[in-house]
């Protein structure tokens, strides 16, 4: 009994041996050492913006804020119309802020502030594809009530499709780099073993508009421009004699 027992034993350890052999050996070879080499592509795509944001606001001022918001509610929907009738009634307006705030004078030789008033403020964006009539409608909203243009920028409906170009682009710049390189030292290349992208999104075109205009003042100028889109791929790549 006795040496049956100590042949198990003996069997047991050989196992564990077998084992921690085994294991090492798989350490061994996941900490491969593999020659490598990284190059990043940059790219630029271009596109000419599809799209106009334009922010336009009335801002009015009243003893009450009941009457400030009430001329401001008139002076609104009068412009609304006629950006309706522009743009025709199809147009995509939504409103993307409004407020009514007490006005307070304050003396000189200080003491407590004094109510003098309330401010009212409405801003719509209008979104319109038709870049023709984009100087159209700030003359057509100043015209008929609006004081305020708060912004003007030309975007794109598919952003997307732009920054995949980019990638693409630059994903042939890193190849084409990585393949001179192995070229150059003599070198096959593998595999490809990492890809990283980024780069900037499409950045929105501002631009500056002359709103305030009245009467028979020429229209407004207003040029699109071209959008840019940049992106940069990294590539690490895996190479041998």
């Amino acid at each position: 009994m006795m040496r049956c027992k100590s042949l198990g034993v003996l069997l047991a350890v050989a196992t564990l041996g077998t084992m921690n052999a085994a294991g090492q050996t798989q350490e061994s070879t996941d900490k491969t050492v593999r020659a490598t080499i990284q190059v990043k592509g940059d790219a630029t795509a271009t596109a000419k913006p599809d799209q106009a944001e334009i922010k336009i606001g009335v801002l009015t001022q009243a003893s009450t804020g009941q009457a400030a918001a009430a001329q401001n509610a008139q002076k609104q929907e009068a412009v609304l119309a006629e950006l309706r009738k522009v743009l025709g009634p199809g147009v995509e307006i939504k409103t993307i802020s409004y407020s009514l705030s007490p006005n307070y004078r304050y003396p000189k030789e200080g003491g407590q502030p004094t109510l003098s008033g309330y401010t009212a403020s409405n801003i719509v964006q209008v979104r319109t594809s038709d870049l023709a009539q984009v100087g159209k409608v700030i003359d057509v909203a100043t015209q008929s009530g609006a004081n305020t243009i708060e912004g003007l920028r030309f975007t794109l409906k598919d952003e997307q499709a732009v920054v995949s170009q980019a990638l693409r682009e630059a994903a042939i710049v890193a190849k084409a780099k990585a393949e001179a390189l192995a070229s150059a030292l003599r070198l096959k290349i593998l595999r490809v073993l990492h890809v990283d992208e980024g780069g900037q999104p499409a950045r929105p075109l501002f631009a500056e508009a002359a709103a305030m205009r009245a009467g028979t003042a020429p229209p407004t100028p207003v040029e699109p421009g071209i959008i840019e889109v940049q992106a940069t791929v990294t590539l690490t790549v895996e190479i041998a004699q």
